[in-house]
């Protein structure tokens, strides 16, 4: 098409207009609508970001008085570069760069452009910067590169999942989603479901993992709609939370140009706002929207089965990795804002993955606010797990306390990193209007050493990873002496973690296995980890996993070995179920799905990280357990209290009523617990290698029926009404019953409910 030259608007310099813009009077009606209200919904808005200081051309200097609406195209932010461009393209080729005046284009310190045509919905867009590339000042501008738009709703690249694109490129050209100022999605009348978290039963599950194995046999495997497809399951199963792996855009080749290996869990975000293109059926159709629709379709589905959608969210660090990788936004926009930057320009690594997101510098943590509540108001999620959570406790990079707090603290002393005691990030989650109301789930721990589980700032509304559970419950069940105790304290959701800083039981997210580390059947399988596949010599993944194999490494073992494995499995998710607290297992630990003993499977897109719906079938009898014990957890009301047991309705007991064993060889715990429906429920765990006989408390006008005993073999590991010869096998423990006495196997556990004694 030809145009004419334009001269004199910065790097913008010389390109061709088409005469259809020449014709229009876009350039005057843009200077005429930078009223920032009338912006909001209006049309397309564009606000660059990136930072220039007189002392060192490209350093940042951060706003005296952050202001602006809660619009995107509106943000407070550093002083602008030297200049910028929009580059709207289509069809994969640039049809125009749209050089921005800073008389006509900024307000403040935002550069904004506005655009009006009727085909702007099938157009994309990105960002040139130019500035200084200088790293001693923490700036790495490059005006050759179109960078990503921080706050675009959708990042359109690559259309297939693990295809690189023509010519073998891993890393084509990235451009964010013109979004249209309405939505044609029908939310059909959804509401937030709000249920009380302690009534949360959570599965921790990967979106492509869930149905992209052959067995599944659903039409669209591996994307937001094959999972639709499954939710009924999830709702056999008893859960009504799921917890999505990262869903954020990321490249899961961004390994691939050095190895085979791909980046399968996405805890590598290229865009916090848009949702992973390549999980949708449609890809890249419609610019990105139909993967927007796609996940909206998830979520509205989970919902009218009764499960709350949580997000996992990773604001510690992104894809752009440290001063060797690529520039695909932040870094392109304004590098010493966004990343914890030494005083040389050098990357902190907290995140263990190169770089560290800035999270309370005061655009960072806005931006972050504002990402969340985009994803709860118009995606309608109901919460979210927060990936290495304690990266968002620590002091930024250039930390200045008059712009963080408004004044100056005496005495402060606070350098980059550094924990905060009331981290300004946490603050304004925890009291946001939109944002108080959701779920929000703490990682409380980094890569740089820092452990707050317990002691993450909470304002009474943060709920933790509680990782001391974890590793207290694995060695208990084990049989390793010194954990009764502990144990004990588990169960009734960690009082001593929880209950001194004014929390509850339910502030508490218990799990023995997550989606890192070692699966359940793994656990019991393997004492050591195999992580050769992954490339590094085995160097990755945890070392210490507290694990036991049961007597023999490996799947194949004995059959006393193998029956061994299957009375542990049930007695960590029976743990799992009677704690105070929200219980969470991990997608696939309900059927014992192994990964040969890989506990760290960041790398691979295949059957071992694949929801195997064949082998669920051929392990019906564990998977039966489940979901017999989420549904047994949801009839007990003393399982999910509102606050800590106290004596009035817990008893702790022994191999006799009434006498616990704390010492550091006791490898026995039971109590028993009032419950309005149920009566009473006694529970004990034998950790001991050796079986025994326990007594039971004696309740006169009841007796003591046996609901679950991990030592019997399927089905009577856990008797429903309708179970066929029910009755004859409890005749089988009549004598014990009528004598208040109950035998147990090594290793086991066992569940009792109180009945009248007719």
């Amino acid at each position: 098409m030809r145009g004419r030259r334009v001269a004199g608007l910065g790097r913008g310099s010389g390109q061709s207009v088409p005469r259809r813009w020449r014709r229009s009077r876009w350039w005057r009606k843009a200077r005429m609508r930078m009223r920032r209200r009338w912006w909001r919904w209006r049309g397309t808005r564009w606000a660059a970001r990136a930072g220039c200081s007189p002392e060192c051309p490209g350093r940042s200097v951060p706003p005296r008085s952050p202001a602006g609406s809660t619009s995107p195209s509106t943000r407070a932010a550093p002083r602008p570069p030297r200049s910028a461009s929009s580059r709207p393209t289509t069809s994969r080729r640039v049809t125009e760069e749209v050089p921005l005046d800073p008389e006509a284009n900024r307000t403040g310190n935002v550069w904004h452009v506005f655009l009006e045509g009727g085909h702007l919905h099938d157009m994309l867009y990105g960002y040139r910067f130019d500035g200084a590339f200088a790293p001693h000042c923490g700036q790495r501008f490059d005006a050759s590169a179109v960078v990503v738009d921080p706050y675009a709703k959708a990042v359109v690249s690559r259309g297939e999942y693990g295809v690189p694109a023509p010519g073998g490129e891993c890393w084509p050209q990235m451009a964010g989603m013109i979004p249209l100022p309405y939505s044609t999605f029908d939310w059909q009348g959804d509401l937030p479901l709000r249920y009380p978290q302690k009534d949360l039963v959570i599965y921790e599950m990967h979106l492509r993992g869930f149905t992209k194995h052959d067995s599944s046999n659903v039409k669209h495997p591996g994307t937001f709609i094959g999972a639709v497809s499954k939710l009924d399951y999830l709702k056999e199963l008893g859960v009504n939370c799921v917890e999505l792996m990262p869903c954020h855009e990321f490249n899961e080749l961004e390994y691939f140009t050095s190895s085979s290996k791909m980046n399968f869990w996405g805890y590598s975000t290229i865009n916090f706002f848009s949702p992973m293109t390549r999980y949708a059926s449609g890809g890249i159709n419609n610019c990105g929207r139909d993967a927007i629709n796609e996940f909206k379709t998830f979520v509205r589905e989970a919902h009218k089965r009764g499960i709350e959608v949580i997000l996992d969210v990773v604001f510690n660090h992104t894809a752009e990795g440290n001063e060797n990788g690529p520039i695909l936004s932040f870094r392109g926009i304004d590098n010493s804002t966004y990343y914890m930057l030494a005083p040389k320009g050098e990357f902190y690594n907290y995140s263990g993955c190169g770089n560290t997101f800035n999270c309370n510098h005061p655009v960072v943590r806005e931006f972050i606010v504002d990402c969340l509540r985009y994803w709860v108001t118009e995606m309608h999620v109901d919460g979210f797990r927060f990936d290495l959570a304690s990266i968002m406790t620590r002091g930024s990079s250039l930390w200045d306390p008059v712009n963080v707090y408004g004044d100056q603290i005496e005495g402060d002393m606070i350098t980059t990193g550094t924990p905060l005691v009331t981290p300004p990030l946490i603050d304004m989650i925890s009291n946001d209007p939109i944002l108080g109301g959701v779920k929000l789930i703490a990682e409380a721990w980094d890569a740089g050493g820092l452990y707050q589980v317990g002691q993450f700032p909470h304002w009474n509304v943060w709920s933790e990873w509680n990782g001391k559970y974890r590793d207290i419950v694995r060695q208990f069940i084990k049989g390793t002496d010194g954990f009764a105790g502990g144990f004990a304290e588990c169960l009734c959701g960690s009082p001593h973690l929880y209950q001194a800083g004014g929390r509850k039981p339910w502030h508490s997210i218990n799990f023995v296995c997550a989606h890192d580390g070692f699966t359940l059947a793994d656990l019991v399988t393997y004492n050591n980890k195999y992580n050769i596949p992954n490339g590094e010599n085995n160097r990755d993944g945890e070392n210490h996993n507290l694990s036991w194999n049961c007597g023999e490494e490996g799947e194949f073992a004995r059959l006393s070995v193998r029956r061994l494995r299957k009375r542990q499995m049930r007695n960590f998710f029976v743990c799992l179920m009677v704690s105070q607290g929200v219980p969470m297992f991990c997608m696939g630990d309900e059927y014992g799905h192994t990964k040969g003993g890989n506990n760290n499977t960041y790398c691979h897109d295949h059957y071992v990280n694949y929801f195997r719906w064949d082998k669920k079938e051929q392990s019906s009898d564990l998977h039966r357990f489940c979901c017999l014990m989420t549904k047994f957890r949801k009839e007990c009301e003393c399982l999910a209290l509102e606050d800590f047991p106290t004596a009035q309705r817990l008893q702790w007991h022994g191999h006799e009523p009434g006498k616990p064993d704390w010492s550091e060889t006791s490898r026995f715990v039971a109590f028993s617990m009032k419950d309005e429906t149920k009566g009473e429920i006694y529970v004990a765990f034998n950790a001991s290698h050796l079986p025994t006989v326990v007594a039971l408390p004696e309740r006169t006008g009841c007796r003591w029926e046996p609901v679950v005993d991990t030592g019997k073999p399927a089905p009577y590991d856990f008797l429903t009404d309708d179970l066929p010869h029910r009755a004859f096998s409890i005749h089988q423990f009549s004598h014990f019953l009528s004598s208040s006495l109950y035998p147990m196997l090594s290793y086991s556990s066992i569940i009792l409910v109180s009945r009248p004694d007719v």
